[in-house]
């Protein structure tokens, strides 16, 4: 299910593009948003997927909701 995972993390924009994959926008709305293109959006998906060892958004968008619900319930234990 899983590509071997990279040793590399996402940047900032690549963090804010996962964001709003993860919010279900199409690589046209993501582009929109952050003022490129979609064809920037596309590789920026292809490196993200990369680094992560993912395949596809849904993987992304489950990706991200981990990494989200882990960070609530950190905050919550502190």
């Amino acid at each position: 299910m899983f590509r071997s995972r990279g040793n590399s993390t996402p940047n900032d924009r690549e963090h804010r593009v996962i964001e709003l994959v993860a919010q279900g926008l199409k690589n046209k709305e993501v582009a929109d948003e952050i003022g490129t293109t979609e064809h920037v959006i596309k590789n920026y998906l292809r490196a993200i997927y990369d680094k992560l060892g993912l395949w596809n958004r849904v993987e992304l968008a489950l990706w991200y909701e981990a990494r989200r619900h882990e960070g609530l319930v950190m905050a919550q234990v502190q």
